[in-house]
């Protein structure tokens, strides 16, 4: 125990230990400080047992120290000494500046409780005062954890950013402009495209490299017909003269080659600037004032972290790459009816984006699976019809601020081969990367449903050909949550029954605008729906999901009349885990009401979705 006091106008600082079975206090490495602040050194032989004078004079008024101490404890007296307090509270700051906020809060509390345990409510000021700033601070220390890191995190929201100029932080604005003015260069300097300086460039220099390779020859061929006249007789002399003839020709031949090239590289840099350059039907030029233009260049600049000249060179990239494979002619290209199956898009998710499904599961089949994947070959048309799906859905964007401009990417990998299937492996990676590369910003989520395990291990070596802010609109659902996942984003009469929701193939029943109620269910407990029918002859018809299900399920009618009799429209069952909707339909002879009984026996509460309609005898 480390204890300082203070005697005689001298500071006494000292190490102790106590000995519980003798109660003897041995003191070593003592130290006298005197007023000057030069220190007096004690000796002390422990192996003698020696103990000098001056040393027993300080140990006993160590003891005595001690001894008042304790005695102040017993009767409430906790204020320390003032060099004490200010040690204690330097080794305490250093040590609740390695704790978090919730960490301070839950040891303050804590002293707080032992101390009034121990001592009553004294004493306990300073440490209500603690708690007090660390309540005012945690708020502080919360929006600064909650502001938005170099890092993209995942979060189950997926709500488009605004491409409202004044919403951008100042950073972003500076950068979009930037955006703005490489692009306005590019465009009146023709250099937006790639290939066209590039290829000028290029000629130029095989123009040049071919000029020195002939030179070279035609020195080599003239050093030869050198040595060949000096050897040779005055017969040899008629086919020297040929020869010299024949790179006479060459030469000229070469110099024609050069100006016809030097002609051409001229007419190409004359080539008209077309300013009226579009990019999904959205003029590029800035100057041109369209508001949907600052809203594809964001797109770009999103993708890119905001860094304008990689963001810049992705657009060029695009842009190239649609002009080299013809995208922008891709929606009136023919494809195999086997495609459709594969992707579709249907209806829209609770943000009004387009939803695009895609079902794997059809590449179990064997025969299906060689016949879209078995050669190189039909992999690129499988790209390519992929291709148009997505400029199809492009179609349905609005790209003004404020729009919806992106889509929700579903992609059911229900009996999808694995990746051991070579095939099935370079295909998703290269439509996955391409995509990604030429599409930016266009996948408000991509939600992964039904997966298996091994997926996990193939999205692994899928990841470092993606990007991180692709990666954090990854979501994954395994079986017995599709359901439940899908209705984050999707409305239930969006979503289709074997999906977990309400939606069914030519639906005739129920249309988007018949609303949707929902009740949960607590542990242990039952709920009673009830859907009054006021008049006879009335046919009701209703949709019940259940999230989870494992529930006892049971319908029946009563009537209104209590002289009638209830009919049992469907006898209380178990429901399983993975239950499709339930659809059942009753026409009545008497007014009543239809009760849907759930009785959930788990330990989970239950949300039951539900909807209905009546349709009268005349209709």
């Amino acid at each position: 125990m480390a204890t300082i006091t203070e005697t005689d106008g001298k500071h006494v600082e000292k190490n102790l230990s106590k000995d519980v079975e003798n109660k003897d206090v041995t003191v070593a490495n003592v130290k006298v400080v005197e007023e000057n602040g030069e220190p007096k050194k004690e000796d002390v032989h422990e192996n003698d047992g020696v103990v000098t004078e001056n040393t027993k004079n300080v140990a006993e008024e160590v003891k005595e120290v001690v001894k008042k101490e304790e005695n102040g404890a017993e009767k409430g007296d906790v204020s320390p000494s003032p060099n004490v307090e200010r040690s204690s509270s330097k080794k305490e700051s250093n040590f609740l500046s390695h704790l978090r906020v919730h960490e301070k809060k839950a040891l303050v509390k804590l002293r707080m409780k032992i101390e009034e345990v121990i001592r009553g409510k004294a004493g306990t000021e300073n440490t209500k005062k603690d708690y007090e700033r660390l309540e005012k601070t945690d708020e502080a220390e919360k929006k600064a954890d909650s502001s938005p890191p170099p890092t993209i995190e995942k979060s189950s929201s997926f709500r488009e950013e605004s491409n409202f100029s004044s919403d951008l932080k100042e950073s972003e604005k500076n950068a979009l402009s930037q955006m703005r003015m490489k692009v306005e260069e590019a465009i009146h300097g023709n250099t937006l495209l790639k290939g066209k300086k590039e290829k000028i460039e290029s000629q130029a220099n095989a123009t040049s490299l071919e000029k020195e390779s002939k030179d070279k020859d035609k020195q080599e061929e003239e050093s030869d017909n050198n040595v060949k006249e000096e050897k040779a007789d005055n017969n040899d002399a008629k086919e020297s003269k040929e020869s010299k003839q024949d790179t006479e020709e060459k030469k000229k031949l070469t110099e024609e080659a050069a100006k016809e090239s030097t002609h051409v590289a001229v007419e190409e840099e004359k080539v008209i600037v077309d300013e009226d350059i579009a990019l999904w039907g959205v003029p590029l030029l800035p100057s041109k004032a369209d508001t949907a233009t600052d809203v594809i260049l964001l797109k770009f600049l999103r993708a890119r972290e905001f860094k304008v000249n990689e963001a810049f060179e992705m657009l060029r990239n695009t842009l190239q790459w649609r002009k080299e494979n013809n995208i922008d002619s891709i929606l009136n290209e023919n494809f195999d009816a086997d495609f459709e199956s594969l992707a579709y898009i249907n209806g829209v998710d609770r943000q009004g984006h387009p939803v695009c499904y895609n079902n794997f599961g059809l590449l179990g089949d064997n025969e299906m699976y060689n016949k879209i994947l078995g050669t190189q070959e039909k992999r690129e048309k499988l790209l390519r019809w992929r291709i148009q799906l997505m400029e199809k859905g492009i179609q349905k964007l609005d790209f003004k601020p404020g729009g919806v401009c992106s889509m929700l990417q579903i992609i059911d990998l229900k009996d999808s081969p694995g990746p051991s299937r070579k095939e099935f492996r370079l295909a998703a990676r290269q439509v996955i990367v391409t995509l990604q590369d030429n599409y930016p910003e266009f996948a408000a989520k991509n939600v992964f449903i039904n997966v298996p395990f091994w997926y996990y291990a193939f999205s692994a070596l899928l990841s470092p050909f993606l990007t991180q802010r692709t990666r954090s609109k990854f979501v994954f659902a395994r079986p017995a949550r599709v359901s439940e996942t899908l209705l984050k984003y999707i409305a239930a009469e969006e979503v289709f029954v074997h999906n977990g929701g309400l939606k069914q193939e030519n639906e005739s029943e129920f249309s988007a605008e018949d609303p949707v109620r929902e009740v949960f269910v607590k542990a242990g407990s039952k709920e009673i729906i009830e859907i009054p029918i006021l008049e006879a002859g009335t046919t009701l018809i209703w949709d019940v999901i259940i999230l989870g299900w494992e529930v006892n399920y049971r319908e029946e009618f009563l009537p209104s009349d209590e002289g009638s009799y209830g009919l049992i429209i469907q006898r209380d069952r178990k429901l399983g885990v993975q239950e499709s909707s339930i659809r059942n339909s009753f026409k009545n002879n008497e007014p009543g009401k239809v009760v849907i009984i759930v009785e959930n026996s788990s330990l989970k509460k239950k949300r039951v979705l539900y909807r209905y309609k009546t349709k009268n005898s005349s209709s």
